[in-house]
């Protein structure tokens, strides 16, 4: 059987489109009041992932920060906690990767705040263990996952969840990422028309 590429991307925008029509909307609404609240308490909104999903808690934490600002002086007060890369080494080395998140948290982490982890399996050890400490601590915890969901999803106050079936990791990833510039983008224009 020849390989085609262009049969190879009508499949994948194909999937992408039924994951899309598949989203629970009122998922993201849900997540979205969360984040607003956030941003009226004048709260701290940390993101936390590992491999892609690290990069897009990193890009979420600057749309958050610098993309919602531009053009609208709104100042949401978020932080990746995947980003500074001594301290995570360090905390893995000597504590366990699996308390990376955490020991972030135990400095940072305020009654209310918001700690949003990102997971396509929705079972990564070391997002679980930051969401559970922040609901521990009086902070809410927000899951975007992917496939079934995993542990994540039961856990989070709120979750938004990409259905698929395992093994579609750019899937979720382009999905995580469109979830992002989607609520970052209605903040920007919310922002807009109030000023």
């Amino acid at each position: 059987m020849v390989f085609i590429m262009k049969q190879y991307i009508d499949n994948y925008f194909n999937k992408i489109k039924e994951i899309i029509d598949s989203l629970d909307r009122s998922s993201i609404e849900k997540v979205a009041k969360l984040i607003e609240s956030a941003y009226h308490d004048e709260k701290h909104i940390f993101i936390i992932g590992n491999g892609g999903s690290a990069a897009t808690a990193s890009h979420m934490a600057n749309d958050f920060s610098k993309g919602i600002k531009t053009g609208t002086d709104k100042h949401f007060k978020t932080l990746s906690l995947t980003d500074n890369m001594a301290l995570f080494t360090a905390i893995g080395n000597d504590e366990g990767y699996e308390k990376v998140f955490v020991d972030q948290l135990k400095v940072f982490l305020k009654k209310d705040d918001l700690v949003i982890g990102i997971s396509a399996s929705g079972n990564s050890q070391n997002v679980i263990n930051a969401l559970e400490y922040a609901k521990s601590h009086d902070a809410k915890a927000i899951g975007i996952v992917g496939f079934d969901g995993g542990k994540m999803r039961d856990i989070a106050d709120e979750c938004i969840h990409v259905k698929t079936e395992h093994g579609l990791y750019g899937h979720v990833e382009d999905m995580h990422m469109l979830i992002n510039h989607l609520i970052s983008g209605y903040f920007i224009e919310r922002f807009k028309k109030r000023e």
